[in-house]
């Protein structure tokens, strides 16, 4: 493999305090000082933000068990095209990455067919039935990021203490999708005025609420790394900001969905507005962007849930949860430094510096001798999304025909162009 030149490029790295225009060079898989060889390739970023590897951690890859939704090959490849270089997959594939035979098969899918970095997590309890412990010790010993039970979250809240104080021992973060399901009960949307006049059974904020809450006395009692998954509701940012006043382990992440629509836009009946935590109102959605504004909320990922057509295309009622994000992910965050909510600097530290250090990943900065994992940002592109030009197996976006602005035009991972536009 050349070395590679990234020239006339704005490097941004929020980890070196890093804001200004200057060369790139990458060999050896490695970001390298200068004079670039004279046989280096030459990539020309003028006028584009050069930032350290994206990465996403919350994503669902499907492989092994649901390869009709996605799968590692066509997730990675989602993922590069939306300029990540490293994605977390969650353990709810078939069977469930609950034990180190399943993490093997994953780490070797993704050295065969994968085109980004993939971090495996594993499950906090077995099948995800919330009744057993997983083999924590055994997991992290093979490879895991993080443990958690997305898409299920764990109601036995001794069974969550353990978890989190077995977690600890080997320095891993517990992952949590906050959900009581006796609050939740069958709600398919955010409870509140469009579901009344939909006629939807509602899903109340409390029930997310009350999870965080109890999340942050295990942390608070145990010393533990707790991560509040995708959170949807403001009483969850304050409950947040305020036990990180208290000097809590608590991190938390919103995906691009929750901070960008509202409950409103379930009015069509369309199950591709509907997810898990549900879309809820513009006051939710305000404390979101205060929370990521602040640094109350620690990253930024997409929960990326394919589904095939069949499934999606169901009374809304009955149809799955979940939608596609990796591709519209950066433009619907972007939209955040347009419209003077974010610093482009604090979006990509919400990318890159913040999710690495949580996960303790040698990845987010362009400092000498670091892997070559790097994205090439055009902020002012102007561009359409459609979805049925996706990487992605499955096509259940509520972006489709989205007029965005700002795209990764270049994604490398260990010094290779894995994609480019």
């Amino acid at each position: 493999m050349k070395p590679l030149l990234i020239e006339n490029g704005h490097l941004l790295d929020p980890a070196n305090n890093l804001d200004e225009v200057r060369d790139l060079l990458l060999a050896d898989g490695r970001i390298a000082a200068g004079p670039a060889p004279a046989d280096a390739e030459v990539f020309d970023a003028r006028g584009k933000y050069v930032v350290p590897g994206l990465i996403d951690m919350h994503v669902h890859l499907r492989e092994p068990g649901r390869a009709d939704k996605e799968s590692i090959a066509t997730g990675t490849l989602c993922a590069a095209r939306g300029g990540f270089t490293s994605v977390v997959c969650m353990p709810n594939t078939s069977p469930v990455a609950d034990n180190p035979g399943t993490i093997a098969y994953i780490k070797q899918r993704a050295a065969e067919v994968g085109c980004v970095n993939v971090f495996p997590t594993g499950a906090i309890t077995r099948e995800l039935k919330g009744e057993e412990l997983a083999p924590i010790g055994s997991l992290q010993r093979a490879g895991v990021v993080a443990i958690t039970d997305d898409g299920h979250c764990v109601q036995n809240n001794d069974l969550m203490r353990r978890a989190v104080e077995y977690a600890k021992m080997f320095d891993l973060p517990v992952m949590d999708h906050c959900q009581d399901y006796n609050l939740s009960a069958d709600g398919v949307m955010n409870e509140g005025y469009w579901s009344v006049v939909l006629g939807l059974r509602g899903w109340p904020a409390i029930a997310e609420d009350i999870i965080v809450a109890r999340n942050i006395l295990i942390a608070e009692v145990t010393g533990g790394h707790v991560h509040c998954l995708h959170l949807s509701s403001a009483r969850s940012v304050a409950l947040v900001r305020e036990a990180k006043k208290r000097g809590v382990h608590l991190t938390a992440e919103a995906c691009p969905h929750h901070f960008t629509l509202t409950d409103e836009a379930c009015k069509t009946y369309d199950a591709n507005f509907k997810m898990s935590p549900p879309l809820r109102t513009d006051r939710d959605r305000a404390a979101l962007l205060e929370g990521l504004a602040d640094g109350t909320i620690d990253c930024i990922a997409s929960d990326h849930a394919p589904h095939c057509n069949y499934e999606k295309e169901v009374e809304f009622d009955i149809a799955p949860f979940g939608i596609i994000g990796l591709e519209t992910e950066l433009a619907l965050s972007l939209a955040l430094v347009h419209n003077k909510v974010l610093s482009l600097r604090q979006l990509i530290e919400k990318f890159t510096l913040n999710p690495a250090r949580l996960l303790r990943l040698n990845k987010g900065t362009l400092s000498v001798g670091a892997d070559a994992d790097v994205t090439v940002i055009d902020l002012e592109r102007e561009w359409t999304y459609d979805v049925t030009q996706s990487a992605s197996k499955s096509r259940n976006s509520p972006f489709h025909g989205w007029k965005l602005k700002g795209k990764a035009v270049a994604t490398i991972v260990g010094g290779k162009m894995v994609w480019k536009e």
